[in-house]
């Protein structure tokens, strides 16, 4: 186990350092991985196992693992389950490296939680570029995130299971307050499945959970919502589709058509096609109008 510093050379694929863990148990692999890594900017640890993989884990979260699927002990596949499993290192994505084109073992390492995997012997520049393109994807997620955290949004991500694997700190509350221990995942399967789930809470308010597409690894995302009964009632009846409530949401706080387009990765008229349903479904004609709406309607 050992930790490599990054070199003073500048990153060719990427504009910042990150940190990479890269677990095989080939001394000649790591030594030639870590010289690679390094001399491209990032900063790199080193294990020849799961255990010491894990125990430099536990001292730094890497923003990337480069795997060998064959490590001794704790194999590569147990290694990158137990790295899902665990909230501080679950969004890091995880590349495999084997020396076995058996398509078995390469769907194994997806379906333990790998994002791609790379054929051994490792041809450098292609491993350089899949990790630059998973890094920069991860850190997109990561920001946008943050961003949801900031602008006090309810929102929850599940796995391919229904279980949650990331939340909001609003919709963290929300789903203390309305469900006992571990009981809201039924409901926000429910909610993925079919669309939409409403859930009436003791105090006569309304907490709807909406299916907004997948994100990630085919990760589900709800947006939550709480409303009084008289607000709830209203927007059921306006039924807006998950794009439409979407660009609403973007256009409360207080973004352009262009912005929306970029954001949401859709045309100019795309966006305007769907504020004119929009704005048909409220009953209002203004873009201030909506956003003053929204606002009052999203208030909780």
């Amino acid at each position: 186990m050992r930790v490599i510093c990054a070199s003073n050379r500048s990153p060719s694929h990427m504009n910042r350092q990150y940190s990479i863990l890269v677990v095989d148990q080939a001394a000649e692999s790591l030594r030639m991985l870590g010289n690679a890594l390094g001399a491209d900017g990032h900063a790199v640890m080193e294990a020849r196992s799961g255990q010491e993989a894990l125990q430099l884990l536990k001292r730094r979260v890497p923003d990337g693992v480069l795997l060998d699927a064959c490590i001794p002990g704790m194999d590569g596949f147990a290694l990158c389950r137990e790295i899902r499993s665990m909230s501080p290192w679950s969004q890091v994505p995880v590349l495999f490296m084997t020396d076995s084109p058996d398509t078995e073992q390469v769907l194994k390492g997806f379906a333990s939680g790998g994002v791609d995997y790379v054929p051994k012997p490792v041809r450098l520049p292609e491993v350089l570029a899949r990790l630059a393109t998973h890094l920069r994807n991860a850190q997109a997620i990561r920001l946008a995130r943050e961003a949801v955290d900031l602008a006090g949004l309810g929102v929850v991500v599940l796995d391919a299971q229904g279980q949650v694997v990331w939340h909001s700190p609003r919709a963290e509350r929300w789903l203390t307050q309305a469900f006992e221990q571990d009981q809201a995942s039924s409901w926000l399967v429910q909610a993925w499945q079919q669309g939409r789930a409403v859930l009436r809470l003791a105090d006569g308010r309304q907490l709807q959970a909406q299916y907004m597409g997948d994100c990630g690894q085919a990760e589900p995302m709800l947006l939550l919502s709480l409303a009084d009964s008289a607000n709830a009632s209203w927007l059921e009846q306006v039924a807006l589709t998950p794009r439409e409530a979407e660009v609403l949401s973007w256009l409360n706080k207080g973004k352009t058509n262009r912005d929306i387009a970029d954001i949401l990765g859709m045309s100019h008229r795309t966006v305007s096609k769907h504020l004119e349903h929009i704005f048909e479904k409220l009953g209002v004609e203004t873009r201030t109008a909506a956003a003053a709406l929204a606002s009052q309607l999203l208030k909780a």
